[in-house]
Parts: C-alpha cells; sequence; structure tokens
C-alpha cells in the first residue's frame, strides 16, 4: 500500500467531542481534510454553529450535536444523532474536558466530581456506546483519547498548580486507554491516547498567566504547541498507518517530559 493510501480517511467518519474550538477544531480539520466526514459534538450552540460554518467553507462534511457530556443520560441521544445521521462512526476522539485549580485540601466534592464526570467518566460512556452500536459490529476502529502530560505524573513544586483533579482523570485516562486497548483489540479496534503539553487553549489561558515563563525555560523546544502540533499525531492515530499501534499515550510536548 502507498503511503498517501495509509494516511487516507475517504470514507471514514470521524467523532470529535469538544470540538467546536481549540485542539478539537484543529484535529477535526485534520481528520476532514484527508476525506473523513466530521461530527462534532460540545455545549454551546453558537461555537458550533461557528464551526459548521468553517468546515462548509472548506467544503468537509460535518454534522453537530449540542450536548452535555457531563449529563451522562444524554449520551446515547448523542450516539442515537450521529448514527442517525452517518449510519456509523469509525473513529472517536474523546476531547471534551475541563479543570479546576485548588490546592488538594481545598479542592470540594463538586469541584472533583465535575473533572472526574467530564474528564473520565463521560469518555467511557461514550466510548462503550459507540463501541458496542458500530465500532464492534463494523470490525473495527480508532479510538483516541486527549490525556495530557499532567496524567504522567504531579507538578512542579512551586508552581502552584493546583490541579489534582485533572491530573487524576487524565492519569486515569492514560490506563483506560491501555485497559481498553488489550480488551478490544480482538475486534480490530486500535486506543491510543494523546498526551498534550502546553498550548494556549480557554482551559490553559489562565493557567499560561502564571506559569507561561516557566514552562518555557523548561521546554527543549522553548515555546508552546501551537495550531498545528497536534495536527500530524491525529491524522496517523485515525489512520491505516496506526493499525499496529494500540495502547500507548504518547506525550507531544516539545520534549518537556524528557528533562
Amino acid at each position: 500500500m502507498k503511503t498517501q493510501q495509509l494516511f487516507d480517511l475517504t470514507g471514514k467518519v470521524a467523532v470529535i467531542t469538544g470540538g467546536s474550538r481549540g485542539i478539537g477544531l484543529q484535529m477535526a480539520e485534520a481528520l476532514g481534510e484527508q476525506g473523513a466526514s466530521i461530527a462534532l459534538s460540545a455545549r454551546k450552540q453558537h461555537e458550533l454553529d461557528a464551526a459548521q460554518a468553517h468546515f462548509d467553507k472548506l467544503g468537509i462534511p460535518c454534522f453537530t450535536v449540542q450536548n452535555d457530556l457531563s449529563d451522562f443520560a444524554s449520551i446515547p441521544a448523542l450516539a442515537d444523532s450521529i448514527l442517525g445521521h452517518y449510519g456509523k462512526v469509525d473513529i472517536l476522539v474523546n476531547n471534551a474536558g475541563c479543570s479546576w485549580g485548588a490546592p488538594a485540601e481545598d479542592m470540594t466534592d463538586e469541584a472533583w466530581h465535575k473533572v472526574m464526570d467530564l474528564d473520565i467518566n463521560a469518555q467511557f460512556f461514550l466510548s462503550r456506546e459507540l463501541g458496542k452500536r458500530s465500532m464492534i459490529p463494523n470490525g473495527g476502529g480508532k479510538i483516541i483519547n486527549i490525556a495530557s502530560i499532567a496524567g504522567l505524573g504531579g507538578n512542579p513544586p512551586g508552581w502552584g498548580m493546583g490541579t489534582i483533579g485533572y491530573n487524576t482523570a487524565k492519569g486515569a485516562m492514560v490506563n483506560f486507554t491501555k485497559a481498553l486497548a488489550a480488551e478490544w483489540g480482538k475486534y480490530n479496534i486500535q486506543v491510543n491516547a494523546i498526551c498534550p503539553g502546553f498550548f494556549l487553549t480557554k482551559i490553559s489561558a489562565g493557567l499560561l498567566d502564571k506559569i507561561e515563563q516557566q514552562y518555557i525555560a523548561l521546554n527543549p523546544a522553548g515555546r508552546l504547541g501551537n495550531e498545528d502540533d497536534l495536527k500530524g499525531i491525529a491524522l496517523l492515530l485515525a489512520s491505516q498507518a496506526s493499525d499496529y499501534i494500540t495502547g500507548q499515550a504518547i506525550a507531544v510536548d516539545g520534549g518537556c517530559t524528557a528533562v
């Protein structure tokens, strides 16, 4: 098979949660440019409308569903909408998430549950729904979980990040990836995680106001992630080129976890 064919997504359907802006939109664009039809879910309809207009201009088929994944009861209906429109799902990018800044001793039960519900519980429920309803019966699929380098350890002392809930949930995402890959390999479903470092996104903006210079000084690349830095790895993990890659958590962080 020619290399171009390995990365061709023509005829595939890709679902990206939290895909209306930021890194979700960037990854969706990468998959759409390689031939995939796109389905986006997000909480805010006006952001979905803007994303729809963006893909219409690019000539990429796009279907949007307004949905709050932390409302677990709505997840089957989300699957219904996407499967009703496209008939199948080949690729799922579990990108939606949130964070909460507080020292461990001050983090409330409500805040803890909010992060766990959106950053790991919803990801499992949606993967289960689309796996058993489309990927397993159709003989394969790709699941890409957006974890974080925060899920690979704690935070540097003195940075005052206060993100124990986020670190914990993303750490769970890394092992969820490995466990699901091991279990669903027999169905020809590859499950991998991307662990981004710091990118300038809405979720990270407040924290970067405090620690951007420390992070850049620690980073061999000497910069934050940009709007193109996740496109290549997303395409790799969504395509036939990754058929022998599963259960992996790949850091995309300019090398900061290497030092």
